[in-house]
């Protein structure tokens, strides 16, 4: 199921007033992908590029395509690993959020 116009606009909305909001879906994003959740991993981390730097940007940063961007995050994308981590990359440098892996039980 897709979501609404208005619930992009809301999250957009959010992202741009709310620095912990936006720290919060980046940060949820590579958790998900970290926990083997791929398809909601991609579909947050597609919402948080669309709300904060998007597509063009990230493109002309990591030297892809901004299609080719767009279908690695849409719902039958399958990223690289390299793609991938070359995009979380620069998005932790655009935010200024620095992730880590830390080790819990």
């Amino acid at each position: 199921m897709g979501l609404t116009r208005d619930f992009k606009d809301t999250v957009k909305a959010r992202a741009e007033r709310d620095a912990k909001f936006r720290a919060a879906l980046l940060t949820t994003a590579v958790e998900q992908l970290l926990s083997g959740d791929v398809e909601t991993g991609k579909a947050v981390l597609r919402d948080y590029i669309n709300a904060t730097v998007g597509f063009e940007r990230l493109a002309r940063e990591t030297g892809t395509p901004a299609k080719s961007l767009m279908r690695m995050f849409g719902p039958k994308g399958n990223p690289r690993a390299d793609n991938l981590f070359a995009v979380i990359s620069r998005l932790q440098k655009a935010s200024g959020v620095r992730l880590g892996v830390a080790v819990a039980r």
